[in-house]
């Protein structure tokens, strides 16, 4: 059974540098700004992965542990961010690979897929809980997302939910560029299926995280990794 295992990867992002000096400090404050800032993001790629809201939680806990406990390997080829979020793919797909020995993220479904782009626009100022309305479209949008292939599903959390570049989003999923543009091509097509002949364009923020459940997982790893 493969071993998820801690990318060797990090020149560091502007702020990158002294976070990750005042982390391997141990400041609290350090490492609970820079889990705040890519608490949302790990847990879009990794309920992506196994599509369970609680499953995802405990692997975004399991990769903080892991990414700061070996910290100091982080040595700046790759953002910081694109370095977490590469250790939670890594999590994630552990997991699977014990469920299901054989998951590949690279199986393609037989046939080409044509299809005119939907647009799926983000707003971030939504809120999710303004209204029933919209409480009900955003669980046909994120039913329809996870119903796509993991390999189509992937590309669409990270370019068009957490809008990567697909520099950064090739890098995450290990895939050539012109793959990552073809995928998400297609997975738009699908989408367009699944959804917008039934709601049309969206404007919304899917599987939010932030407020009390941000605050809960960013106390439950300092917890584990011994702060106060």
């Amino acid at each position: 059974m493969r071993q998820a295992h801690i990318p060797q990867t990090t020149p560091i992002e502007s702020g990158d540098t002294e976070l990750v000096r005042r982390a391997l400090a141990r400041d609290e404050t350090a490492v609970r700004a820079i889990m705040q800032a890519n608490n949302r993001r790990l847990y879009r790629l990794a309920r992506g992965l196994l599509r369970n809201d609680s499953e995802a939680e405990d692997v975004v806990q399991e990769a903080y542990v892991r990414a700061f406990t070996h910290l100091e390997s982080f040595r700046g080829d790759s953002s910081l961010s694109t370095w977490l979020s590469r250790i939670a793919m890594n999590e994630a797909l552990g997991r699977l690979r014990r469920r299901r020995p054989a998951v590949e993220l690279d199986a393609l479904p037989q046939g080409a897929l044509e299809a005119e782009i939907i647009q799926f626009p983000l707003s971030a100022a939504a809120d999710p809980e303004k209204s029933m309305a919209q409480r009900e479209i955003q669980a046909v949008v994120e039913h329809a997302i996870d119903e796509l292939p993991e390999a189509f599903r992937l590309v669409f959390i990270t370019r068009v939910i957490e809008g990567m570049n697909v520099e950064e989003t090739a890098e995450i999923l290990s895939l050539k560029p012109e793959t990552v543009k073809s995928r998400l091509h297609r997975a738009r097509h699908m989408l367009r299926d699944n959804v917008e002949r039934k709601i049309g364009p969206v404007v919304m923020e899917a599987f939010p995280f932030a407020g009390k459940r941000c605050e809960r997982l960013t106390n439950a790893v300092l917890k584990r990794l011994g702060f106060a």
